[in-house]
């Protein structure tokens, strides 16, 4: 019955995919990909769902080319019927990025051409959306024919120049996935890179960052070098060759370093996503520092991978992996979070056993009794897979720390008459590694463990018992043959191990002690011979050859004691994470401790620098209304060198105004009261005359700008907004240039498809009319055709308020930008003025509003006319006056007053 139903229901989404009516082939393609989120198999639906790929409704069409990209390769023959569709989808505007999707998708070589082709196609596409699909496809496209890479490398070329940040990532993996080793694609973008790393997508941070890890290691010298070089002075021996002192003269004539500026700009703006909420990214930012940063500013990550042991458990083992390794080489990053890495009950075993790890790993003359006394509480678990763990923790603290080894041997010995024969077991092994380093001074123990060999069961704990007897049998003489005569009953149910030690033990006691062990050692070689395994009747033939002599008599005989009584070197008890940092942290390889399929190894670190140079990106040419002056640079730096405190606020400000809003050098030296600035000022405005027609018409030029200045005044008297400056200098009027002057976006490019439209005030009065505001406007077309008939029509504008229509653009050719100035007037208010912006094609509805500054006119005149001007516009001053003292609740009494400026005298409506 429910196979029935199954198929029935399997028959309705049929018919409802059969069905003229858009609404249930949107129902049926919804329980479609329902199915497919539920992990269903719905591939016997492909016939039905791709004879709607050419459905019109765009909501269906979506949801079919999400089932397409899951099925497209399974059905591939049925998929390719379909090609023409995906390709006229290609041009559609919603669809474009679904439908190279879904192209891509489609695992046919017969179709390369065309997936390269909309591949170029959408690279150029004005969407970012469908740039990013681009740029997901390319692997696609490269996995499926190789060859293709040449082509692929020039698309995402032009990609990587991208400067939206929702490519950023995508194109990224893609030059990953292709041409990893092509870094010079990287060198002009890198600045880019790190600039929009931090508003990239979350997934797209994590490969930018692994990818610009192994471009730093090429491109920078290792800021850890000279650190490196003194340790290896430090470990040199007390007597040295010369050769070694003249290396040790060329480290200390060494340059400091100094961090390449690109460097330092990869670690600040890489630093602040260590407060990102992804695992990943915190993650990728941890290894880029451990990899690339100074060993003092390491540290800044722990506080990170500290934050992300409250994640899930997955996570928790990943970091405490990455952890583990570095708390080897930068022990002191963590040593302040060390009760961070206790152990909770509800930690799994894996977690646990990690924890131990970085905790051992990060044991100090300081920090070892507080270790000590929280091991103690962990051995009691009933875990027994962590208290084994926990065991060698102790083991490895008593190797590392020489102070507190009698102590940890001692609790180890203590653990031997536990009741857990799995305890008893692992702290024999340990004993036995720790007893190698004094075994004059620890007899006692041994004789102790040899009485367990009765008890102890594990074949590893009885093997160990039995290498130390015999490696130590001279401190051990009355006791190791009798643990040889108890081995020798049991040999034959023994297990291997156990067994191929009882050999040794038997060849020691008879080179040591062959008159009482002599015959056992020939019973228990007799046993072996016949043992069904060949590595223990291997053993006990080459033993016997050895040490017992015949007449034929071997040549090694009379090196048996050299054998195997020499002294061995104590073991070192390792991390297993010693070695693991030449793998990239936060990679598959390190997880695993083995070289995983498409790892890419981290390069070493360059002797000398490459050159920095390959990063500088030429400027792109900006349009000549936009460019400045070399004098406007001039100014520009003497506002930088100006002291951060002036003599006055004020001062400060009609100062910073002046040189805002105009072309000369009076606003900037206004300040000065010296015939020598007012002369200066003077030869600015000349606009490149020599000095010596200045000197020959100074009056003249001061009367010409005081006229200038006064029809200004006039001009704007209607407006009633006004900015006027006094100067102790000849009245100058300000003439705006375009570099000071703020842009803003009228249309987007995006919107106005291809079509960018800015403007900006030009700060003027408007030539036609002077009652209006002069409005510069510059089109720019980005499309492949031309733009036409550029027009404005259908103002709708505010009562009071006109405009004066710039002249019409008959054409504007691909690439090309034009500027047209247009009047308005705002009518004394901030108003937006809305008109529509016509092509011969499509109409934009477009709206400017003035910002309160552009309705200002800035005028510089003397003291002494100010006062007569200010005379005549008694009337309009005190109207003003009369609504400021108002607001501040002044007695209407109280006069206009002026505040001297050093002989200025500012006045702001």
């Amino acid at each position: 019955v429910g196979l029935d139903c199954f198929r029935s229901r399997h028959d309705d989404l049929k018919e409802m995919l059969d069905s003229n009516k858009d609404s249930l082939k949107l129902e049926a393609m919804k329980r479609i990909v329902a199915m497919m989120a539920r992990g269903k198999n719905a591939s016997d639906l492909f016939p039905a769902v791709v004879k709607n790929v050419a459905c019109k409704n765009i909501e269906v069409k979506k949801l079919v080319y999400v089932y397409l990209v899951r099925y497209a390769e399974e059905q591939q023959d049925l998929a390719l019927l379909s090609i023409s569709t995906f390709q006229r989808g290609l041009k559609v505007g919603l669809i474009r990025a679904s439908a190279l999707r879904v192209l891509s998708s489609i695992r046919v070589t017969i179709i390369i051409p065309i997936m390269m082709l909309a591949i170029k196609d959408a690279a150029s596409d004005m969407s970012p959306y469908v740039r990013k699909t681009a740029a997901h496809a390319i692997p696609k496209l490269y996995s499926l024919d190789p060859e293709q890479k040449e082509p692929l490398i020039e698309v995402i070329e032009k990609l990587l120049a991208d400067k939206t940040t929702l490519v950023a990532g995508s194109v990224v993996m893609a030059f990953e996935g292709v041409c990893p080793e092509r870094i010079d694609l990287i060198h002009k973008n890198y600045r880019k890179l790190c600039n929009l790393l931090i508003d990239v997508e979350e997934w797209g941070q994590v490969v930018i960052i692994n990818m610009l890890t192994r471009y730093a290691r090429t491109q920078f010298l290792n800021p850890n070098a000279n650190e490196v070089l003194l340790e290896e002075g430090e470990e040199k021996e007390f007597y040295g060759s010369d050769e070694e002192e003249g290396k040790e003269e060329k480290v200390e004539k060494k340059k400091p370093y100094v961090m390449d500026p690109d460097h330092r700009l990869l670690l600040r703006n890489t630093k602040p996503l260590l407060q990102s909420r992804n695992a990943a990214v915190v993650m990728a930012v941890a290894q880029l520092y451990f990899h690339l940063a100074p060993k003092a500013e390491v540290g800044v990550t722990a506080k990170a991978l500290v934050r992300l042991l409250r994640s899930h458990s997955e996570v928790q083992f990943v970091v405490l992996q990455n952890v583990a390794t570095m708390s080897i080489k930068r022990k002191g990053m963590f040593e302040t979070y060390l009760k961070s890495f206790y152990i909770r009950s509800t930690d799994p075993t894996q977690i646990k056993v990690l924890k131990l790890e970085v905790l051992t790993n990060l044991a100090t003359e300081t920090s070892i009794s507080i270790i000590l006394r929280e091991f103690q509480t962990y051995i009691k678990s009933m875990d027994k897979d962590f208290v084994a763990a926990t065991i060698q923790a102790i083991g490895r603290c008593a190797t590392n720390i020489g102070e507190v080894r009698d102590t940890c041997l001692n609790g180890l010995v203590q653990l031997l008459s536990n009741r857990d024969e799995l305890v008893v077991a692992e702290s024999v092994v340990v004993i036995k590694k720790l007893l190698q380093m004094q075994p004059e001074q620890h007899s006692d123990i041994i004789k102790h463990m040899a009485k367990l060999i009765e008890n102890i069961q594990v074949p590893m704990a009885r093997a160990s018992i039995l290498w130390l007897i015999g490696e130590y049998c001279e401190h051990v003489p009355k006791i190791a043959p009798d643990v040889l005569r108890k081995m020798a009953k049991s040999f034959t149910s023994e297990e291997d191990i156990v067994k191929l030690q009882i050999l040794n033990l038997a060849a020691k006691l008879y080179l040591t002690n062959s008159k009482q062990t002599k015959l056992l050692t020939q019973y228990v070689l007799n046993l072996a011979k016949y043992d069904q395994n060949y590595d223990i009747r291997d053993r006990a033939r080459f033993i016997r050859q050895l040490i017992v002599p015949t007449d034929k008599g071997g040549a090694l005989s009379k090196y048996a004691k050299k054998l195997f009584l020499a002294l061995k070197p104590a073991p070192i008890l390792e991390s297993p994470f010693k070695d693991r940092d030449h793998f990239q942290l936060g990679s598959l390889s390190h997880l695993l401790n083995v070289k995983a399929g498409g790892y890419q190894e981290l390069p070493d670190w360059p002797e000398t620098a490459p050159d920095p140079s390959v990063r500088n990106v030429e400027v792109m040419d900006v349009p000549e209304w936009t460019k400045s002056s070399s004098r406007e640079k001039r100014k520009e730096k003497k506002k930088v060198e100006k002291p951060f405190y002036s003599d006055s606020e004020d001062e400060s400000r009609l100062t910073e105004s002046a040189d805002s809003d105009s072309n000369t050098g009076s606003g900037s030296e206004s300040s000065s009261a010296t015939e020598e600035s007012d002369s200066g000022s003077k030869s600015e405005d000349s606009g490149g005359e020599s000095e010596s027609e200045q000197q020959e018409k100074p009056n003249r030029k001061a009367d010409k700008s005081s006229r200038n200045g006064l029809e200004l005044l006039k001009l704007f008297w209607h407006s009633r907004v006004l900015f006027v400056c006094i100067l102790p200098c000849s009245a100058q009027t300000i003439s705006p240039t375009f570099s000071s002057l703020k842009t803003y976006e009228l249309l987007h490019r995006l919107t106005g498809e291809g079509l960018a439209v800015g403007y900006c005030f030009g700060r003027q009065p408007f030539v036609r009319d002077p009652h209006m505001v002069t409005v510069q406007i510059q089109f720019t077309n980005h499309m492949d055709t031309e733009a036409r008939n550029l027009r404005v029509r259908e103002p709708r504008l505010q009562s009071g308020m006109r405009i004066k229509e710039f002249p019409e653009i008959e054409v504007l050719p691909p690439g090309e930008t034009v500027t047209t100035v247009m009047g308005i007037d705002f009518c004394d208010s901030t108003q937006a003025a809305n008109f529509q912006l016509c092509t011969h094609t499509r109409k934009f509805c477009v709206s400017i509003q003035p910002p309160v500054g552009e309705l200002m006119a800035p005028v510089f005149m003397l003291e002494n006319e100010f006062k007569k001007e200010q005379g005549e516009l008694q009337p309009l001053w005190s109207h003003v006056v009369e609504r400021s003292v108002g607001l501040n609740h002044c007695p209407p009494s109280v006069p206009f007053s002026r505040k001297p400026l050093n002989k200025e005298v500012g006045l702001r409506c």
